[in-house]
C-alpha cells in the first residue's frame, strides 16, 4: 500500500506542475480571446472573425500600448493617472502593490534589483535582492543602510529589510535563478533548466 501511495505521489509531482502551467496558459489565452472577441465584434462583422484573432489582437494591442507609452503625451497621461490612483485611499494601496509586484517580477528589466545577496540572520543565510539604496539613504541618513527584499517561499510576498551594507554577501547567481530558489524553498536549487 505504501508503494502505491509513493508511486501516486511521484506521478502527481510529475504531472501537477505541467498540468497547472498548461491550464494557466490556456485560461489566460481563452480569457483574452473571450474579452477581445466581444470588442472585435462591435467593430467588424462576425464572418471575418476566426478563432485566435482575439489573442492575436490582444498581443498586438499590448505591443502598441508599449510603443505608445514611450511617447511624451501618453507618458504624461500615464503619470496623471498614476497621480490620481495614488490619491484615492483604498485604490492607492492596491495600485501600489500591483505596480511594485510587477517591478519585482519583471526579471527582464531587473535594473532595480542590482544584486543577489545573502543576509546573515541568527546564523542562517537568507537570499535577498538589493532594491532600495536611495530609499535607505533617504530614510536613515546617518547610517549606510540599503534595502534588501527577502522573498518568502511558496507565496507571493516577502519582507524588506534595511541593513548595513557590510552584513551583505554578494552571490554570484542571476536574479531569476535566485528568485526561483527563494520562492521554491530551494527545492530545485541544484537542478538546471
Amino acid at each position: 500500500m505504501n508503494k502505491l501511495v509513493s508511486l501516486l505521489l511521484k506521478g502527481l509531482a510529475a504531472v501537477l506542475p505541467i498540468g497547472l502551467t498548461v491550464y494557466l496558459i490556456y485560461w489566460l489565452l481563452s480569457k483574452a480571446e473571450e474579452v477581445t472577441k466581444s470588442l472585435l465584434l462591435w467593430v467588424m462583422p462576425e464572418t471575418y472573425y476566426f478563432l485566435g484573432l482575439g489573442v492575436l489582437t490582444s498581443l498586438v494591442s499590448l505591443v502598441l500600448i508599449g510603443l505608445l507609452v514611450n511617447l511624451y503625451g501618453i507618458r504624461y497621461l500615464v503619470k496623471l493617472s498614476h497621480n490620481l490612483f495614488e490619491r484615492i485611499p483604498l485604490v492607492k494601496s492596491l495600485y501600489g502593490a500591483i505596480k511594485d509586484m510587477m517591478k519585482v517580477f519583471n526579471l527582464s528589466e531587473a535594473n532595480d534589483m542590482k544584486s543577489v545577496v545573502a543576509l546573515e540572520m541568527n546564523g542562517a543565510q537568507m537570499i535577498g535582492f538589493v532594491t532600495g539604496e536611495q530609499t535607505g539613504q533617504r530614510l536613515f541618513k546617518e547610517k549606510d543602510l540599503v534595502g534588501v527584499y527577502i522573498p518568502l517561499s511558496y507565496q507571493i510576498g516577502g519582507i524588506t529589510a534595511y541593513v548595513s551594507r557590510d552584513r551583505l554577501t554578494e552571490l554570484d547567481i542571476g536574479v531569476e535563478e535566485a528568485m526561483r530558489i527563494a520562492i521554491t524553498g530551494g527545492v530545485q536549487g541544484g537542478e538546471k533548466g
